[in-house]
């Protein structure tokens, strides 16, 4: 089954590209209620299922224990920007729990916020795994070992601990297996494992709602949601889509980009599940394909289906701000 055009690229009057993909929104009894191309296809979800990781973090107390409150449970969810507030809140998990910086297995990079690099840079000094895009879910791992007492060194590997507590909630939310034939290795050293994408739609209408996850995972989830909707700019950073959305939402949306053009979404209020892979990778035709869902979903909020819209439409200019093109929903998806 070939996925449909679902985004296109306009430069001028002209399409110049086009990126095709699969979207599909589900309740948490597992029905489809709206479907693009092959949602059976199993994808690697990759950092949009971060929420779900985060499920042992509170699981296990450690979140209490620590003091943790939305910010510490939005980074333990993010793909942040490496900002100083990211590193300085990564930093500060660590140390509730007698852990510095070195506890963490994700490596190091430079901010992608270029402020934030230049800012290192120009004081002669290089990123930490502090930086790392994934330092809060990391932060989040081996803060949950220290607190209940196992050596997190290793942890990310699949035999670990931690990456096993990790899979089985996985397993439980999405019902799919995550075997160690799809499995994979993410770009901060974990596991990641291929599901099918209605899999994952139906895993976050199932955290948006507890249905299904037993009344103590159901807490869990309800939190890590609500945390990540009260503190976006901490689950990515300045002027990323995942923080622009959720503040125009403000409360109504929990949405979390993972690389490679995938996407999860949850609308609570509707208890609906949204999960998108665009085909070729692109992150930006990935955010024109949820802001469309979205709008689709919710057409009776003027104020927030034009903030959807404008999202959904994204201008395209070039260095010197001339508007030269944009983005667009393909006709498919209108």
């Amino acid at each position: 089954m070939a996925n449909p055009v679902l985004v296109e690229v306009t430069r001028g009057q002209l399409v110049e590209s086009r990126h095709t993909g699969a979207i599909v929104v589900a309740d948490a009894d597992g029905t489809t209620m709206l479907e693009f191309g092959n949602i059976d296809a199993r994808v690697f979800p990759r950092s949009a299922v971060k929420s779900i990781q985060a499920l042992p973090l509170l699981e296990s107390g450690a979140a209490d224990a620590f003091g943790f409150g939305d910010r510490e449970i939005a980074l333990a969810c993010a793909s942040h920007s490496g900002e100083p507030e990211h590193a300085r809140l990564a930093a500060k998990m660590l140390t509730a729990a007698g852990l510095d910086a070195a506890a963490l297995e994700c490596g190091a990079h430079w901010p992608s916020r270029q402020d934030a690099a230049l800012d290192l840079a120009r004081r002669a000094e290089f990123p930490s795994a502090l930086h790392n895009n994934c330092s809060g879910k990391h932060s989040g791992f081996v803060c949950t070992c220290a607190h209940i007492g196992i050596d997190p060194r290793g942890y990310v590997g699949a035999g670990h601990g931690a990456q096993r507590a990790v899979r089985d909630a996985m397993e439980s939310v999405t019902g799919a297996a995550h075997g160690e034939d799809v499995c994979g290795t993410d770009g901060c050293s974990i596991p990641t494992y291929a599901v099918p994408l209605k899999s994952l739609a139906f895993g976050f209408a199932r955290m948006a709602t507890g249905v299904g996850l037993g009344a103590e995972r159901a807490r869990a989830a309800r939190r890590i949601f609500a945390a990540c909707m009260a503190e976006p700019f901490y689950v990515a950073g300045t002027d990323r889509f995942d923080t622009r959305l959720m503040q125009a939402a403000s409360g109504r949306i929990m949405a979390k980009t993972g690389a490679e053009g995938v996407y999860c979404a949850a609308l609570p209020e509707r208890g609906l599940g949204i999960a998108i892979k665009c085909d070729d990778g692109a992150g930006r035709a990935a955010e024109v394909m949820l802001a469309a869902v979205l709008a689709r979903l919710l057409p009776d909020d003027d104020q927030l289906s034009a903030t959807l819209s404008d999202m959904a439409n994204p201008v395209l200019r070039n260095w010197n701000s001339i508007e030269v093109g944009g983005l667009r929903p393909a006709e498919a998806l209108n």
